[in-house]
C-alpha cells in the first residue's frame, strides 16, 4: 500500500471522529468540515513515517484548528446554530471510549452548544476534549499552550458554568482584583513584610522555559522564597484578568512579553505561574485592571 492511500485511509478511520470533536468545539456543521479538511491537507503534506498515532496525531491538530478559528472570531456567529443538532459522535473503530462518546451524542443538544458559545476558546477546547472525549490534561494542555494544571483549571471553570453553578460572585472578585493590585504595589515599593502577607505560606512560583531564559529565578517554593524574588520588582506590571482569571502582565515597547497566572486560596495567593514563551503569549486573552 502507498503511503498516499496509507493516509487517505487513516483519514477516512477517523474522519467522524474529527467531525464530532470538531462541532463541539465549534456549533457549526460548515466550520467542522472546514477544519477537519484542513486537518486532511496537514497530513497529506506531513511525513506519515513520523507520526506514531495519525488517531492522536489528527485530533490533536483539529483542535488546533478548532482554537484557532475560536480565537480569529472578533464577534460572535451572527448565523443560527446548524440543524438538526444530534449526529453520531464517534466512529467506535477508533473511540478510546465508544459508550462515553455515544451518552454524549444522546445528550449534547442545541442547549448545551448555547452554553459552549458562551466559553472562551481555551475553556471550550479543554473542556470538550476532557469531558466529552476523555482526553488527559497533559495531551491537552499543550494544545492550548497551558500548564496541565492551568488546562484542568479552564475545564472545571467550563465545568460549573455548563452545569449551572454560579460565577465567582461580584465581591470576590473585586477581592482578588484588590489581592492582585496590592501585591504588584508591594513588589515596587519593596515592601517585603507586605508581600509576607499577601502570599500563602506554600506559595509556588512556576515559570516556563522563556521566562527563565529572562531572568536568574528558577521553581520556587514558599512565601519566603517568592516574596524575597518579586521584593523591589514588577515596577512594568499591571493587574489585569487573563482567561477568565487574574494575573499581571508586562508589555515592554508595546508588546506584550511577560504574563503572570495567580491562583488563590482565600485572601492569600498560592501560585503564580509566569508565561513568556510568544506563542503562549499569543493565545492568551486579557484584559487590564481599570484603575
Amino acid at each position: 500500500m502507498d503511503e498516499k492511500k496509507f493516509l487517505a485511509d487513516q483519514f477516512e478511520t477517523n474522519r467522524t471522529h474529527l467531525k464530532a470533536v470538531a462541532y463541539r468545539m465549534l456549533g457549526s456543521r460548515t466550520e467542522a468540515d472546514d477544519a477537519v479538511q484542513e486537518a486532511w491537507l496537514r497530513l497529506s503534506r506531513s511525513d506519515a513515517g513520523e507520526v506514531a498515532n495519525i488517531g492522536g496525531w489528527l485530533r490533536t491538530v483539529v483542535a488546533r484548528i478548532c482554537l484557532d478559528m475560536l480565537r480569529s472570531k472578533k464577534t460572535r456567529r451572527e448565523e443560527s446554530l446548524d440543524l438538526p443538532v444530534h449526529e453520531t459522535i464517534a466512529d467506535t473503530k477508533v473511540s478510546a471510549n465508544p459508550e462515553r462518546e455515544a451518552l454524549v451524542a444522546d445528550s449534547v443538544g442545541v442547549a448545551m452548544l448555547v452554553v459552549l458559545d458562551q466559553l472562551g476558546p481555551a475553556e471550550r477546547v479543554a473542556f470538550v476534549l476532557h469531558d466529552m472525549f476523555d482526553i488527559p490534561f497533559d495531551d491537552i494542555a499543550p494544545i492550548i499552550g497551558r500548564t496541565s494544571e492551568a488546562a484542568r483549571q479552564l475545564a472545571s471553570r467550563a465545568r460549573r458554568r455548563v452545569q449551572g453553578k454560579p460565577e465567582i460572585p461580584a465581591a470576590d472578585i473585586e477581592r482578588r482584583k484588590t489581592l492582585v493590585t496590592a501585591f504588584l504595589a508591594a513588589s515596587r515599593n519593596g515592601d517585603f513584610q507586605a508581600l509576607l502577607s499577601l502570599l500563602h505560606p506554600d506559595v509556588a512560583f512556576m515559570p516556563d522555559a522563556a521566562a527563565l531564559r529572562l531572568g536568574d529565578t528558577g521553581e520556587l517554593h514558599g512565601a519566603h522564597a517568592v516574596a524575597t524574588t518579586f521584593n523591589g520588582r514588577a515596577r512594568g506590571a499591571q493587574g489585569a484578568f487573563i482567561d477568565d482569571g487574574f494575573g499581571f502582565i508586562v508589555h515592554i515597547q508595546g508588546e506584550l512579553r511577560i504574563a503572570a497566572l495567580i491562583a488563590f486560596d482565600g485572601d492569600r495567593i498560592s501560585r503564580i505561574e509566569a508565561i513568556a514563551d510568544a506563542g503562549h503569549l499569543q493565545r492568551l486573552e486579557y484584559t487590564p485592571f481599570h484603575h
